[in-house]
């Protein structure tokens, strides 16, 4: 007789190779999607496509990362999350290895397909995953230790891509990338124990987990604050060239220290968010609002603007790892639909903080991108306010018994 659990039952005894294995995960699927970064115009050369056409590498991915976060959790109901979670690793291998061998960018394409459907998936379930690996005082924890190894990929995926794509050729780079999937599922595979799936998750949940007073508050929260970080972070290179002045090399040491920060922010947020997690989800996108209000003040001073730019990173770690902590507080009996509908509303809001500050860009130049971003990050921290508001005068809200499915073999 198989049953499915529900996690809320669940009291497991902390599992931290498998969280480790789960951060190194995170760190391939990190380092696949941003790697044509820094190896566009080689890749665009070899397959005689122009860097525009190239670039939709990453697009594209992007795109079915957002379908995949909403999907997977009723595509995969009935199956081990363990098996699952290896199957994102497997992925990321195929994709590596169809971009490394493409003859032709169609290829190449369908391999960044395939790296999406495993970067959506592994974000929506990695809330639900951890609060069953580690016991629930431990979760803040185990999840800065995965958005920690997204920290250090995003720092390290652009300069290494592009140092060993200049040693070895861009296809060699991603041949090493299938590599470091292999070495993540090896882990896996040792490490993570059998996890039942929890009760069915239909597409009818999607939207009844979206309806309760607690959760579409703080949705709303999530996706200002991801807007936010779009318009900031895709202009950054921008305003510190037009703004502040500063030279390609003088760049890299900021953008580096603002890696470093936001590593920095992600080991923090779990001394911040187990003390009080809606005043630091308050009180984060309040600070990168008035950061930014900052660098348009005063980012012509370099020093001054480096060390904005660092703090503003350091504060939107314990962001990254704050709303998934939130995910597995306000909805523990449906973590995975949860956790599929906040990585679709932070890809949502990370295209349209693009826009808009593209938008910005065109009429106002970096200036005014920037005075966007600290107007959105501010009324972010109002959104959480109000959200945390609504929240503790609501009672915890789970699925009605008639809508809670077991189902017994």
């Amino acid at each position: 007789m198989k049953e499915f659990t529900n996690s809320l039952e669940l009291a497991p005894k902390p599992a931290w190779n498998a969280v480790f294995a789960m951060a190194l995960g995170v760190a391939g699927l990190i380092t696949s999607e941003f790697l044509p970064v820094s190896l566009l115009t080689p890749m665009a050369r070899d397959l005689a496509v122009s860097e525009g056409v190239a670039g939709q590498a990453i697009s594209v991915t992007a795109v079915v990362a957002m379908l995949a976060s909403l999907l997977i959790a009723v595509v995969t109901r009935r199956l081990d999350r363990r098996w699952v979670l290896l199957s994102f690793s497997v992925l990321q291998v195929l994709s590596n290895a169809l971009v490394a061998f493409a003859p032709n960018f169609l290829v190449l394409t369908i391999g960044r397909i395939l790296l999406g459907v495993a970067i959506g998936g592994f974000w929506a379930m990695s809330a639900a995953v951890a609060m069953r690996l580690v016991p629930a005082k431990d979760v803040p924890k185990a999840l800065s230790t995965i958005f920690g190894a997204v920290s250090v990929a995003t720092v390290v995926a652009a300069p290494l891509g592009s140092f060993l794509g200049g040693l070895l050729g861009w296809r060699l780079v991603f041949e090493l990338a299938a590599g470091l999937g292999v070495l993540s599922f090896v882990w896996q595979a040792l490490t993570l124990p059998t996890l039942a799936p929890e009760q069915p998750t239909g597409l009818r949940t999607l939207l009844l987990v979206l309806q309760r007073r607690s959760v579409w508050p703080g949705m709303l929260a999530n996706l200002f604050v991801f807007m936010g970080y779009a318009t900031f972070f895709t202009y950054l290179r921008p305003f510190l060239e037009t703004v502040t002045g500063i030279n390609v090399n003088t760049l890299t040491t900021v953008l580096l220290g603002f890696g470093l920060a936001n590593l920095a922010g992600t080991v923090l947020a779990r001394h911040l968010l187990t003390r009080n997690l809606g005043r630091s989800l308050v009180l984060m996108p309040l600070l990168m609002g008035l950061v930014v209000a900052g660098l348009v003040l005063f980012g012509r001073q370099p020093v001054v603007a480096s060390l904005l730019v660092a703090f503003w990173g350091m504060t939107f770690g314990v962001v990254q790892v704050g709303w998934p902590t939130w995910l597995t507080r306000t909805l523990p009996d449906e973590a995975e639909s949860g956790g599929g509908l906040q990585v679709a509303t932070t890809q949502l809001a990370i295209t349209i903080g693009a826009a808009v500050g593209g938008l910005l860009f065109d009429q106002t130049g970096a200036v005014g991108v920037y005075v966007g971003s600290s107007v959105i990050t501010l009324l972010a921290a109002l959104v959480a306010l109000l959200a945390f508001r609504a929240t503790a005068k609501s009672p915890v809200e789970t699925l009605e018994p008639a809508e809670q499915v077991v189902v017994i073999h």
